[in-house]
């Protein structure tokens, strides 16, 4: 459990950036998890503060800022952000919200559609997730993998896990589209990043060599994204200790053809 004084030590030193832009944050265990306080996975990682500093230090445009899970626009960007510390399987409320959020999205205005959470609910070669051979947290992806590729979801963030690491656009466990720099066309997968080095020990990845690995490092960094237009992306991945880019990649399309897949649907095309 942090103290007030690491609250403030912490809001502190975000001030500069959050005083300036949007700072919307996700819901973790750390700031979640307690015995009886209905978090999905009833642990103790919270130490005690079962969310309350985290969902009242800041404000985002939840409905119910105990069950941390909201959408939010900016530019041409949709997020979605889930809240991995409550359930999120299929039936549940926020597993209906997470459609709602993904299908209400205008892509005429808002291209670009980002699925966000704390736990790593897509895939990570992270080495306790390698273990147990999910590269998942359990049950993390079964029922939401339907959802990114109905509503076309163009990249799935995470942290939890201490490094960085993506994905190729990937849908059931199949990379649809084999590149690493450049993605144009219409592309029937979800890259999923995961962007954990902001602080804290570094984690280190499994031995295991996945296929749909496409960058992994083991460093702070963090992720930029700039949308030039509906049709054209670039994502950069740059180090902490540098400012300078490590791994980037962009996608070209013609926007239209989401709209299309959205309204009629597309199938996953998988290479041999």
């Amino acid at each position: 459990m942090a103290t007030f004084s690491q609250w403030d030590q912490f809001t502190s030193q975000i001030e500069p950036i959050s005083s300036v832009v949007p700072y919307m944050i996700a819901s973790g265990n750390h700031e979640r998890d307690w015995p009886g306080s209905g978090s999905f996975y009833d642990g103790k990682d919270s130490g005690g503060e079962c969310g309350v500093p985290a969902e009242t230090s800041f404000f985002v445009p939840a409905e119910n800022r105990a069950k941390f899970w909201y959408s939010t626009d900016y530019g041409m960007f949709r997020f979605c952000i889930a809240d991995s510390e409550h359930d999120w399987r299929e039936g549940t409320e926020q597993y209906k919200f997470i459609e709602r959020c993904l299908a209400s999205v205008d892509r005429k205005k808002q291209p670009w559609l980002i699925f966000a959470a704390h736990r790593v609910l897509g895939y990570s070669s992270d080495k306790y997730y390698a273990a147990d051979g999910s590269f998942e947290e359990p049950m993390g992806r079964e029922s939401l993998q339907k959802l990114w590729q109905k509503y076309k979801v163009d990249i799935a963030f995470y942290g939890h896990v201490h490094n960085y690491e993506r994905s190729c656009p990937i849908y059931q466990n199949v990379c649809v589209n084999p590149e690493k720099t450049h993605y144009s066309g219409t592309v029937n997968g979800t890259i999923h990043v995961v962007v954990g080095g902001a602080g804290a020990h570094l984690s280190e990845f499994g031995e295991i060599n996945t296929t749909w690995s496409v960058f992994k490092d083991y460093d702070f960094g963090f992720v930029k994204m700039t949308a030039f237009n509906q049709s054209s992306l670039l994502f950069e991945y740059k180090k902490s200790k540098d400012g300078k880019v490590y791994d980037s990649f962009t996608i070209s399309r013609d926007y239209r053809d989401v709209l299309a897949c959205v309204h009629d649907g597309c199938e996953a095309t998988t290479l041999a």
